[in-house]
């Protein structure tokens, strides 16, 4: 049985719920990811994504300085790292969630499950049919007849 653990991506960068949601933005930048857990110490207090950012801080007319607790995705959906990665995946699947914070037994910050990291660890069936999705596609700009 493989572990939530087994697949994960460790040594995940936290923000703090105080943090700015335009400091939240560089540092997804920085680290060119899509999401970031947001904790208070160890506590993990939410997840913040850039479609949280867009759509409940810019298209509300928010400033770059809100702090990243107003539009954070709470209350947050985790997962041990000892659980089973079956049980995990059929958890984001029915949540409909991309990505997931792993905890460990403390309930501290350990990691991060993500769709990629799923993709990555199944059969190169899943990780090519990924990647073939993920790819920009290209418009058909035949001449008309």
């Amino acid at each position: 049985m493989t572990k939530v653990a087994d697949v994960m991506t460790r040594d995940v960068q936290a923000i703090a719920s105080g943090d700015t949601i335009r400091r939240a933005a560089e540092l997804m930048d920085e680290l060119n990811v899509g999401a970031l857990p947001v904790c208070d110490g160890t506590r993990l207090k939410g997840v913040v994504t850039d479609r949280d950012i867009v759509v409940r801080a810019v298209s509300a007319g928010k400033d770059a300085s809100c702090a990243v607790q107003e539009v954070a995705s709470e209350p947050v959906e985790w997962c041990f790292e000892s659980d089973d990665i079956e049980d995990a995946m059929r958890r984001m699947e029915r949540l409909q969630i991309r990505r997931m914070p792993v905890v460990n037994g403390e309930k501290q910050l350990v990691g991060m499950l993500a769709l990629g990291d799923i993709a990555t660890w199944s059969d190169g069936e899943v990780a090519s049919t990924l990647g073939a999705i993920s790819t920009p596609s290209v418009p058909s700009r035949d001449e008309p007849k």
